[in-house]
């Protein structure tokens, strides 16, 4: 798929990898359309990529209500037309057990990022399909393929976006319309600042796994529109843990519960 001269809207986008994407995607070329609830970092990331010599607008939005994704798509489609690629990439929730979740928090997590991806990709797609042309790109978590505990309500959200992949691969097929799905592994990023306790409760087989920048997340990202790759998984020892959650699940689940995080006591 050609970036040159694309438009691209990418949720999440005032820092991270959301941020890193959006930078990456401009250096190749494309306009891009950056949403996120931070008016004021979208600014400056908008005037960082214009200073730089690419195209970028600031749309700040609330993507994980119905009311901020559908205000936002009619937003875009007025004044940039239909984008040749979302990226959906905005995600939010600790890591939790899930008898430590309130209902509220819980909503939190399915809103963001399922939800949001959701309403986006449907208040875009039948414009993208009647075009035929356009990449759906659902920026996921490794625990889409492998849950350790105390993730039980992310990890919910993780598969529903999961299951969304699946469904629009099997509906979009021969549209012209294509999917992408990108897992990296652990980010270094604002998120676990963000996310308080989230750290804690990673699972000690993480720690095996190298970190990424969100730099090397944007460049892989990019890369798999640009050769129209359905799945990216990263790094490889990532992939080959996915790899075998799909052939022996049980004992997957055995060894990433190794070192769980000790239980809150009564």
């Amino acid at each position: 798929m050609r970036i040159t001269g694309s438009t691209v809207l990418i949720t999440g986008a005032s820092m991270g990898i959301g941020a890193a994407v959006a930078r990456e995607f401009a250096r190749h070329g494309a306009t891009t359309l950056l949403a996120a609830r931070s008016a004021e970092r979208l600014r400056r990331l908008a005037d960082r990529i214009t200073a730089d010599g690419g195209t970028a607008h600031a749309i700040p939005a609330d993507v994980g209500t119905l009311d901020g994704a559908t205000a936002l798509v009619a937003t875009v489609t007025e004044d940039h037309g239909t984008p040749d690629i979302l990226v959906n990439n905005a995600g939010a929730g600790r890591f939790t057990h899930l008898d430590d979740t309130t209902p509220e928090e819980f909503a939190h997590m399915a809103a963001v990022p399922y939800l949001a991806a959701g309403y986006l990709t449907t208040g875009l797609l039948p414009a993208m399909v009647r075009r035929g042309s356009g990449r759906v790109v659902n920026v996921n978590s490794p625990v889409s393929r492998v849950v350790w505990p105390a993730a039980g309500g992310y990890a919910s959200a993780r598969w529903a976006l999961r299951g969304l992949t699946e469904g629009l691969r099997a509906d979009l097929a021969g549209t012209g319309v294509g999917v992408t799905e990108v897992v990296p592994g652990e980010v270094t990023s604002e998120y676990f600042t963000n996310n308080p306790g989230s750290a804690e409760n990673l699972p000690a087989v993480s720690r095996i796994l190298p970190r990424l920048s969100p730099e090397q997340v944007a460049r892989r990202l990019v890369y798999a529109v640009a050769v129209e790759r359905d799945e990216v998984i990263f790094p490889a020892a990532l992939r080959l843990l996915a790899a075998q959650a799909r052939l022996t699940p049980r004992l997957v689940a055995r060894v990433v519960a190794a070192g769980r995080p000790r239980r809150r006591t009564p």
